[in-house]
C-alpha cells in the first residue's frame, strides 16, 4: 500500500509552514504502508495540477493532504469540502479568486472518504487533542482538498483521501498575542497515527462527533 501525503509551503508571511515541517517529517513507512512526501505550493490551481500529476505519477492507495490552520488549537480532521474560491488574502503567486467555482462540472461540495471519526479517537488516545471540523474555509486549503476529492470522484476512483488541518508552531505565535499552537513532534505523531487508522480502517466508528451551531 501507498500513501501521498502534501504539506503546504509556508504563505502569509510565515516562515515556515507547519504542515510541511511535520509531513516532511514523517517515517517513510507507516502500518506497512510507502509513504510519499511532497511539498505543494499555496497557490490556486497549480495545487491541484501538482497534486493530479503526483497522483498518477506515484498511484496512491490514499492520498491526505495537511494544511495550516492558525487560531485553531488542535488537530482538526476536515469532513466537507466546497465547490468554491474566495480569497482573503492574495496567494503566494498573487492570485486572489473571488467567488469562483474550484470545477464547473464539479458537486457543490465532497465528503472526505477517510475514516474521520476513527482518526479522532485514535489522535486523542495519543493524549493530542483533535476534532472533526465542518468547514476548511474558503483559501487553498479548501480548494486543494476539494481538488483531490474532485479527481478521486473523477479519475482516480480506487483512492481514498482527505484533508487535515494542523495548528500553528510555538515559534510562530511569539508576536501572536493568546494564539493556540502544538509543537512539531506532537503534529507528527496525531498524522502518523491518522495515516495509520486510514491504512487500517475500512468502515468509520459510529460515534457523536457534531457541533450543535
Amino acid at each position: 500500500m501507498k500513501v501521498l501525503v502534501t504539506g503546504f509551503d509556508p504563505f502569509g508571511g510565515e516562515k515556515v509552514n507547519p504542515a510541511f515541517e511535520a509531513v516532511k517529517r514523517l517515517e517513510d513507512y507507516i502500518a506497512g504502508a510507502q509513504i510519499v512526501k511532497v511539498e505543494i505550493p499555496t497557490v490556486f490551481k497549480k495545487s491541484i495540477e501538482i497534486l493530479d500529476r503526483k497522483i498518477e505519477e506515484e498511484k496512491p492507495d490514499i492520498v491526505i493532504c495537511v494544511g495550516q490552520a492558525g487560531g485553531r488549537f488542535d488537530m482538526t480532521i476536515e469532513r466537507v469540502a466546497i465547490n468554491i474560491s474566495d480569497a482573503s488574502i492574495k496567494d503566494n503567486e498573487g492570485n486572489m479568486p473571488i467567488d469562483e467555482k474550484t470545477f464547473e462540472d464539479g458537486e457543490n461540495a465532497y465528503f472526505s472518504s477517510l475514516p474521520i471519526k476513527s482518526i479522532v479517537s485514535n489522535i486523542r488516545s495519543e493524549k493530542i487533542p483533535a476534532s472533526i471540523s465542518n468547514t476548511a474555509g474558503t483559501y487553498v486549503c479548501n480548494h486543494i482538498m476539494y481538488g483531490l476529492l474532485y479527481l478521486i470522484d473523477k479519475k482516480y476512483k480506487n483512492v481514498r483521501g482527505g484533508f487535515i488541518h494542523v495548528p500553528y508552531l510555538p515559534e510562530q505565535v511569539i508576536d501572536k498575542k493568546s494564539t493556540p499552537s502544538m509543537n512539531v513532534n506532537d503534529i507528527v505523531l496525531a498524522l502518523t497515527t491518522a495515516i495509520k487508522t486510514s491504512v487500517e480502517t475500512q468502515n468509520d466508528i459510529k460515534i457523536s462527533d457534531g457541533k450543535t451551531c
